[in-house]
């Protein structure tokens, strides 16, 4: 049975980079980048723990293990990401409350366990679990990450605006 919590734990913070690692590009071939969709950051130890420690990663856990996770991003680490830095400059430029948001950092599902909602509930807990003033769910996805972008389509994100950094087109959402 699958359990939706907070990471709390070093465990938890090492299983999420491991789940990351199975996922970013550099570990799938175009084909799977194609079908399965893929992660754009790949984040350090540090500051996975630093972001947890201001508002705990949404995790699934399968027999203790994790499956899935939705990063939390509070806004105050606009500038500790390089490729997430003009993200925070486009919320700055379309988002009025400057101050009610969560930045959904990034969102991955094993693939052993795709296709069984915990995409939709790894959201649902967030909702849920963001801190007292926040109510708003922001993300951004890669413009060629179509199967990213069907499943928060799916779940009610909106778009916000799309915009180009890095050569790379991307769709900035809201929840």
């Amino acid at each position: 049975m699958i359990r939706y919590t907070q990471a709390s734990t070093i465990d938890h913070l090492e299983q999420i980079l491991d789940l990351q690692q199975q996922n970013l590009p550099k570990n799938l071939t175009v084909k799977e980048k194609e079908l399965e969709g893929f992660l754009t950051v790949e984040h350090s130890f540090s500051i996975l723990k630093e972001m947890n420690d201001e508002c705990g990663h949404i995790i699934a856990l399968d027999d203790e293990k994790v499956v899935a996770y939705a990063l939390c991003m509070h806004p105050k680490f606009a500038e500790s990401i390089k490729v997430l830095k003009p993200m925070f400059h486009e919320i700055n430029n379309v988002v009025r409350d400057k101050g009610n948001y969560m930045v959904m950092g990034q969102i991955c599902v094993a693939k052993s366990h795709r296709g069984k909602g915990l995409f939709r509930s790894l959201y649902k807990t967030m909702k849920e679990k963001l801190p007292n003033g926040f109510d708003t769910i922001i993300t951004e996805v890669d413009a060629h990450n179509k199967r990213s972008l069907r499943a928060h389509r799916a779940i009610g994100f909106k778009e916000l605006k799309r915009y180009y950094s890095d050569e790379k087109e991307w769709v900035l959402i809201v929840l």
